[in-house]
């Protein structure tokens, strides 16, 4: 199972939110080193999301994604604001691996199959729930999807990889909601990334026991419940 340290941007800080509020945030200092010192650390990947551009729709941060991507000098994959073909073609520009879309998965479906057919590979999709309904632009509106009908039509589309969020337990610490992601693995037949309240080894155990493909890890490392070289170890040495 693939780990990927998180970094959330905003206002150019690197900070973490609780359950996605805008206005309860923890800010933890420099993206740019922090990206080298999860790529230090052993960090494959480095999930990024641009809380900016999630918000309002465009972003400030592009000099500094390409930095971070820079720093970590390894794949990167973004989400927040991708919302056209040319959202997604400068952030590749810039850098970054995968582009993640999350709204846009929602709202442009046909988005969404046209970037995975120009952009093969480098296009996943974020799912945000409340309550197994998906939520879009930032977590602020709630829709009358459910996070397995989507996930269908995004396979239709074209995509191979959801990043599953269920957003009540995003940066709570009180571990993923494993039943909906295993349920929505065994649904679609999707690579499947846990994201959302990840706060001990047990829970990553958890995670990759329901068959994630990967698993995101946020304020776990921030708060030091556990160090990511301790959870790289933890999954490649037990089966």
């Amino acid at each position: 199972m693939q780990l990927y340290p998180a970094i959330d941007l905003l206002d150019g800080q690197a900070v973490r939110l609780r359950q996605g509020r805008r206005e309860d945030a923890t800010v933890y200092g420099d993206p740019v080193a922090l990206a080298r010192k999860w790529r230090a650390q052993g960090g494959q990947w480095l999930h990024l999301v641009d809380l900016c551009a999630a918000f309002e729709g465009k972003t400030a941060h592009l000099p500094l994604l390409k930095e971070v991507a820079a720093a970590f000098e390894g794949p990167v994959e973004l989400g927040g604001g991708l919302r056209t073909m040319a959202d997604i073609e400068l952030r590749l520009k810039a850098g970054i691996t995968r582009c993640i879309l999350g709204t846009a998965a929602a709202e442009q479906p046909d988005l969404v199959r046209e970037a995975c057919r120009a952009f093969p590979g480098q296009i996943a999709v974020g799912i945000d729930a409340k309550n197994g309904m998906v939520a879009t632009r930032g977590w602020v509106e709630a829709t009358s999807l459910t996070a397995t009908e989507l996930a269908l039509r995004m396979r239709d589309a074209g995509v191979t990889t959801v990043i599953y969020t269920d957003v009540s337990r995003d940066g709570m610490m009180q571990g993923p909601n494993v039943p909906a992601a295993r349920a929505l693995m065994e649904a679609t037949g999707l690579d499947i990334i846990g994201s959302g309240g990840v706060s001990s080894l047990d829970d990553l155990a958890a995670l990759r026991e329901a068959g994630c493909a990967g698993a995101i890890l946020g304020k776990a490392l921030y708060e030091g419940a556990f160090t990511l070289p301790e959870a790289i170890a933890a999954m490649t040495s037990s089966t």
